[in-house]
């Protein structure tokens, strides 16, 4: 079954819906503004963007963000060929290491392969397009999932193994440690399909207002 896209109708519906299911997270969601997920065209740089903002701060990867497209005349409009083209020692220089500037050339390359075609990303389930993404080296399941959410705007994603949710998480029911994994998806149940937007308020309740 395909996730809902979530634009600002569906995210309203979203909390309304959520509020009846679990009456608790109205407290989250009048603490914070609704947020809202901007289009995202260029799904491959979206791609490499979640390979930059890998296991670092926000702020950090911003910082290496924006010295990586400023590697590329076009900008945000960069392709995957430009990508092949340059050399890989100047990814080191905006800050990449050389694991991460490795994992956005595969991504690369598999775009050049036709392994990845975006046209059939809206006919697939999150499951399929996790399944073929993590099959790219450098791809792991938070990464998809970030794409899933930030690119795609997937309304029931929830990465559980993400530092900042389970952070949210446990601000939001005042636990003394950090969740177990088990406790997340078990509370999240009631959250389907939905639970993206939970997840976009438990982050804002640990960082502020995402950028992405």
């Amino acid at each position: 079954m395909l996730s809902t896209i979530l634009g600002k109708e569906e995210m309203t519906k979203g909390i309304n819906i959520l509020s009846l299911n679990d009456p608790n997270l109205k407290r989250l969601f009048n603490t914070f503004d609704i947020p809202e997920l901007d289009i995202k065209k260029n799904y491959f740089w979206s791609l490499c963007r979640s390979i930059i903002y890998q296991q670092i701060s926000g702020k950090a990867a911003k910082t290496i963000s924006d010295r990586f497209i400023a590697l590329f005349p076009s900008e945000k409009n960069f392709n995957p060929k430009e990508v092949l083209d340059i050399d890989i020692d100047n990814l080191y220089t905006v800050g990449l290491s050389k694991q991460k500037a490795s994992y956005i050339k595969n991504i690369a390359v598999a775009y050049d392969r036709n392994f990845i075609n975006e046209n059939n990303f809206s006919l697939m389930t999150d499951t399929e397009i996790i399944k073929q993404l993590t099959n790219i080296k450098g791809i792991g399941r938070w990464t998809v999932e970030m794409f899933l959410i930030f690119t795609l705007r997937r309304s029931d994603v929830f990465p559980v193994t993400d530092l900042g949710v389970q952070k949210g998480f446990q601000i939001f029911y005042s636990l003394d440690e950090l969740p177990s994994i088990d406790l997340m998806n078990q509370k999240a149940k009631k959250w389907r399909p939905y639970r993206t937007i939970v997840t976009l308020y438990l982050w804002h309740a640990v960082e502020g207002p995402i950028e992405w």
